[in-house]
């Protein structure tokens, strides 16, 4: 990944976050458990990533395994000390009529994709391997590439994700936070859909609740399109430019437990952009115009990491950081 000069800082490797999609992916949420032992297994594995990850892929170098870490709000200075990412917070809850974004826990954020599920699993395994009882599971979605990167609701995926440069410059942090340059924030939210009553629509009814046409994914005209499909209020518009965001959502479900779902994670520079997406969609612009999608589709988490460069990881060791806030440092002992 060509990134350049991030931040006027050469030399910042960020984590794969544009890495491109593939076939397979584990999202992992889980939290530290308390004590100075399971903050330094952490911080261990952190500045191991980068080889663990290499022992793992070369089993199939044409895998593209890849491993995206970060970290939530309540954890960040515990693990790290100060200063800390400027825009970091707890995933905050947004309460629409009639549905609602949920905030749910997590510490740490495992985002692990490859062409094959095995490599996924295998990375997997061997983190949670590392890190023993000094974590605990909150959530582990295993998903899947369904047919031509399409969602379980039967539409294309992802068609307007940013590519090349314009990925990096949407989610990429630059010179506004020197510090963490090359970092990046990224929400998550799994979505569970009722397909039962999403397949009793009629295709022209899905369409315009999506805003673009099933078969051939062209978008609808602004004149025959809702001010409520979901493409319209997910387009942020500041200043006359668009702010994007890079979508990497999977497919998951378990077919027996009548389980469907959509795995959303959203990379950006900064996280007022998904939040203001997520604000359109559940409160509404204006307020109650709120995307339909939502009739149909029930978000059941939702959390906010911040995901540092490759360059901080490296750098760490299982020694507490020092100059630490003491209220900061005893909140997860």
């Amino acid at each position: 990944m060509n990134t350049g000069d991030i931040g006027g800082m050469p030399g910042v490797l960020p984590q794969p976050v544009v890495a491109p999609l593939t076939r397979a992916a584990i999202f992992q949420i889980v939290t530290v458990n308390p004590g100075m032992e399971n903050r330094a297994a952490v911080r261990s594995l952190c500045g191991d990533l980068g080889g663990l990850l290499r022992a793992v892929g070369f089993r199939d170098q044409d895998g593209q395994l890849s491993c995206v870490i970060g970290f939530g709000s309540d954890a960040w200075d515990p693990l790290f000390g100060r200063p800390r990412p400027a825009e970091l917070h707890l995933f905050r809850e947004i309460s629409g009529r009639p549905h609602r974004a949920v905030s749910t826990p997590g510490d740490i954020l495992f985002h692990i994709r490859a062409k094959r599920m095995d490599l996924c699993f295998e990375l997997a395994t061997q983190i949670m391997a590392r890190l023993g009882n000094a974590v605990s599971p909150v959530d582990e979605v295993h998903g899947f590439r369904y047919f031509d990167n399409r969602d379980l609701v039967g539409f294309v995926d992802g068609t307007e994700n940013p590519r090349e440069q314009a990925a990096i410059e949407a989610t990429i942090i630059g010179g506004e936070d020197s510090a963490f340059a090359g970092g990046s924030y990224v929400i998550v939210q799994k979505y569970l859909h009722d397909l039962h009553r999403w397949n009793a629509l009629s295709t022209e009814a899905q369409e315009r609740i999506i805003g673009r046409t099933k078969l051939s994914d062209i978008e609808l005209d602004d004149a025959a399109k809702p001010t409520s499909a979901h493409n319209a209020l997910t387009t942020i518009v500041e200043d006359g430019k668009q702010l994007e965001i890079l979508r990497n959502n999977m497919p998951f479900g378990e077919v027996a437990k009548n389980e469907f779902g959509t795995y959303f994670i959203g990379y950006a520079r900064s996280p007022h952009r998904i939040e203001q997406m997520l604000m359109n969609m559940f409160v509404g612009r204006p307020p109650g115009n709120y995307d339909r999608l939502l009739d149909y589709s029930r978000a059941v988490t939702g959390t906010l990491f911040f995901v540092p460069s490759m360059t901080f990881l490296e750098s760490l060791t299982a020694d507490e950081p020092g100059g630490r806030n003491q209220t900061a440092k005893e909140s997860l002992e």
